[in-house]
């Protein structure tokens, strides 16, 4: 699946911004701009992407971003959104298939996530990927004490 003038590269430090902000306008517990910093700069199983809407001018917002970690054989899903204006456009899907494809291409055996049970439009998107609820962790989001579903994927 490919959209016009969309562009999923590696999130670089002038990205900060944006992806903090995107971060900000998609969850109640969001991540310091230091801890991407951190993913950036230090974290060796980091894999750290954004999307880049490509539009006429010199403007090219940062639309999405996702934050993956590839460790031993288990590609695990850190972080991942899409601005709100661009929801429900594909983009999420997109960035799914793009970790799909890098975590086959560096040989992890599966991917694993967490998500809230609230959040039924995550869950039916990593169910069409084939992603399963394989479990749960108790009080796992400290805003609500909501648990977390524990969702994988075989690759």
């Amino acid at each position: 699946m490919s959209l016009p003038g969309l562009i999923i590269r590696p999130m670089a430090l002038d990205d900060l911004d944006a992806v903090s902000k995107i971060d900000q306008s998609s969850f109640s517990l969001p991540w310091p701009k230091s801890t991407f910093r951190y993913e950036l700069e230090q974290n060796e199983v980091s894999r750290c992407w954004v999307v880049e809407l490509h539009q006429p001018g010199d403007f090219n917002p940062v639309v999405a971003m996702a934050v993956v970690w590839m460790v031993v054989d288990e590609a695990h899903i850190a972080t991942i959104a899409v601005l709100p204006a661009y929801r429900r456009m594909g983009i999420g899907r997109l960035l799914i298939q793009h970790i799909l494809h890098s975590a086959i291409q560096e040989g992890m055996a599966t991917v694993t996530l967490e998500v809230r049970p609230s959040n039924l439009a995550a869950q039916a998107l990593y169910q069409g990927f084939g992603f399963e609820t394989v479990g749960r962790r108790l009080r796992y989001y400290h805003d609500t004490n909501e648990d977390a579903m524990i969702m994988t994927k075989k690759l």
